[in-house]
């Protein structure tokens, strides 16, 4: 594809796509990366270009998600400052990662993605049998598991980040959120502070291909705005069958990618 306007309209769609998706329940970023990698294709460090450019675009569309999500915010603004410093101090680990040594976490992000879906997907009775209630407080062990946790997602979110709303989405719960809506206002809160210190590194190694970057913010905005306020509008049970179809969707999609004829 030459034509610029066809780019354009293409990284643009799929950004909007990705907000949407990233402010329901993360994974925006396999809808944003592979157009990317397409069009830096042959370049010595085409994959590289394309990651830091997604992550760049898509952190405005995280800040919108949590505008969408402001009153769940304020009720579990305790648990997002628990969290803040691991999230930003993994971010930025990850991210040097990435431009320093490409590849060293490739193998495991299919199985890092299917195992946080069953996580969530069997959240409840594992919360019954560790005795972590999602209406009280969580206990030492609980909170020190969690925070260590966090830390881990940030180091891969700031490496490449497709699934840290999956991955989160599994663990904030045991911090004592109460709904739905409460853990994936975190979640994305989260989110922009791990991508946001990820952000700045990119910038100052000088990653970023920022006509791209730009023309695909706007439209990030605009999807995680409006994905946000049609997550607050679902039942609780539909965004987590809705979580599970993305977190296994995404998983198998990467085993395929290491394993099948996608490599």
């Amino acid at each position: 594809m030459s034509d610029p306007f066809l780019i354009y309209l293409l990284l643009c769609l799929s950004a909007l796509a990705a907000g949407a998706v990233n402010s329901i329940a993360g994974g925006g970023t396999l809808l944003s990366f592979p157009p990317l990698l397409k069009i830096f294709n042959g370049l010595e460090n085409g994959a590289v270009l394309a990651n830091a450019t997604s992550t760049v675009a898509l952190l405005p569309g995280s800040f919108a998600g949590a505008l969408g999500y402001r009153k769940e915010v304020i009720e579990c603004r305790k648990l997002i400052l628990q969290l803040l410093a691991p999230s930003l101090i993994g971010g930025a680990l990850g991210s040097i990662l990435v431009i320093r040594y490409p590849g060293v976490f490739a193998a495991l992000v299919p199985w890092l993605i299917l195992s946080a879906a069953f996580l969530f997907l069997l959240q409840g009775p594992i919360k019954r049998l560790t005795g972590a209630g999602s209406h009280g407080p969580p206990r030492g062990r609980t909170i020190a598991a969690v925070v260590l946790g966090q830390f881990l997602i940030a180091i891969y979110g700031g490496y490449f980040g497709a699934g840290i709303g999956i991955l989160m989405l599994s663990v904030l719960p045991f911090m004592g959120t109460q709904t739905i809506h409460q853990t994936n206002a975190a979640k994305t809160v989260l989110a922009v502070a791990m991508n946001g210190v990820t952000v700045l590194i990119f910038i100052i190694e000088g990653v970023v291909v920022w006509p791209y970057a730009l023309a695909m913010a706007a439209a990030a905005i605009l999807g995680g705005y409006l994905g946000a306020r049609f997550a607050r509008r679902l039942p609780a049970i539909y965004v987590r069958v809705l979580v599970v179809i993305i977190g296994f969707g995404l998983g198998l999609y990467y085993l395929w990618k290491e394993f099948g004829n996608g490599s």
